[in-house]
């Protein structure tokens, strides 16, 4: 394989897998770097409405409770947050420790607040889920499960230090120990799955902005090559005409010197030279791709194709066909060649020779509706605890590949979502014994990529 085609092969791959641990890197960073004034905000909700709970337990339902020791546990809050809006500006980014030190400040005082009015039997003891969530979802996995704990901790020796659950009566109600702990049993689950859930959905959110970046990263490159090309085939037609002016002066001074002139061979030299340049610019007009109504349109075949091309010669047969279906006409359909199918397809063919054992088929198909391209290799396949979750970004899948590496997670998440961009679905599966091997498969409605000022 020429160096033209490696360099082609490895543009969509580096595109992915190199600039895609920058992504993840932006991804993971951003948890725990919320705003401050987030937490402000948050704080001073909890306050205020912690302050209209107890009073109105005193003063509205008569409760006795310590009305001075309660309202003392709130400023705590409220001193912070005024402490924090003029130490620091409200759209600074907090540090993850940060973000850790405060929502474990918010644990501890809510948890003083509950022992101060009951402890365990307090039926406001849930709230301590509060602190927890938020932390979950703000923070990586050990600081939200340190968070987590030290709620967990708090409840666990309330049941020490926590003054009696307020009553009207003077004599109040003693509930149960066993409901205490029935109570501190709900809490303890609650706090686990709320983690756990509210951990697992930041994770998928920092996975998905991950891959979804390194997509637009792929078509970013993608309009940067084109804007190239535009600027090359711009280029050529407008040095055309100063060259051709040098070749025929360089030609015409040669005509009219002494054969035994010395300046006749250099003259002889730009003229060549002049001449070679325009072959040059010759061939980059011919090749151009960017805008040209020519390139715009090309045939489904021609598409499969180019994407397959690349691919070829790594010893590993490609198979390119096209073969129309049911109701389809005899030549292969004109669409509009499109960037991401191009890549996306080519992502498949890439994936499928990476675990291929010797031939890779790319077929091209099409009925009066809709067109199909299907890629087929005759490898191992797709594992039985992979194929379910095919598409969803950085799933491992199949233990050998060619082309270096094994994780084709993000590639093919990313040549799903370019595929669907444009109109079309895909669905993938293994081939059926006793062949061995993964198909995936490209469907899209035939309207969705016809070209769009096709007359």
């Amino acid at each position: 394989m020429d160096e033209t085609a490696r360099d082609s092969r490895l543009g969509f791959e580096d595109a992915i897998f190199t600039l895609a641990p920058e992504g993840l890197g932006t991804a993971q960073t951003a948890l725990g770097r919320t705003r401050l004034r987030t937490f402000i905000t948050l704080r001073w909700l909890a306050v205020a409405g912690q302050t209209f709970a107890v009073l109105l337990v005193y003063f509205g339902l008569g409760f006795e409770l310590p009305l001075a020791l309660c309202l003392a546990i709130i400023a705590g809050s409220a001193w912070l947050n005024v402490f924090l809006s003029f130490a620091f500006p409200s759209q600074r980014l907090t540090h993850s420790w940060e973000a850790a030190l405060q929502l474990g400040f918010d644990t501890v005082q809510l948890a003083v607040l509950i022992a101060a009015t009951g402890g365990l039997s307090n039926p406001f003891l849930l709230l301590l889920l509060a602190p927890v969530t938020v932390a979950a979802l703000s923070l990586g996995p050990v600081r939200a499960s340190l968070i987590a704990g030290l709620a967990l901790i708090l409840a666990l020796v309330m049941p020490l230090v926590a003054l009696p659950l307020p009553w009207a009566e003077e004599t109040g109600t003693h509930l149960p120990v066993l409901f205490q702990w029935g109570q501190f049993a709900a809490l303890a689950v609650g706090t686990v799955f709320f983690t756990m859930s509210a951990v697992r959905v930041s994770q998928d959110e920092a996975r998905l902005v991950r891959a979804l970046d390194a997509a637009s990263v792929v078509m970013a490159r993608e309009q940067k090559l084109s804007a190239l090309g535009a600027m090359s085939a711009m280029t050529a037609h407008e040095l055309g005409t100063p060259l051709a002016t040098i070749h025929l002066v360089a030609k015409e001074l040669v005509q009219g010197m002494a054969p035994d002139d010395p300046h006749a061979e250099d003259l002889r030299l730009i003229a060549e030279q002049a001449d070679r340049c325009r072959s040059i610019l010759s061939a980059i007009r011919e090749a151009r791709e960017a805008n040209d109504i020519v390139h715009a349109r090309t045939t489904l075949d021609a598409v499969l194709e180019e994407a397959a091309a690349p691919m070829k010669g790594l010893g590993v047969a490609v198979i390119v066909r096209a073969v129309p279906g049911e109701g389809g006409s005899k030549k292969s359909p004109v669409i509009e060649r499109s960037p991401e199918m191009l890549h996306a397809v080519s992502a498949f063919i890439e994936n499928a020779v990476s675990f291929a054992a010797t031939r890779v088929e790319a077929t091209a198909s099409w009925t009066s509706d809709q067109v199909i391209i299907t890629v087929m290799d005759d490898g191992p396949g797709f594992s039985s605890e992979v194929l379910p979750k095919l598409g969803e970004p950085y799933i491992s899948d199949r233990s050998s590949a060619r082309l270096g590496g094994g994780d084709m997670g993000l590639g093919f998440f990313i040549a799903k979502t370019l595929i669907e961009r444009t109109g079309g679905r895909v669905a993938s599966r293994n081939r059926t014994p006793p062949a061995t091997g993964a198909v995936v498969q490209a469907v899209w409605p035939l309207a969705s990529v016809l070209p769009r000022n096709l007359d």
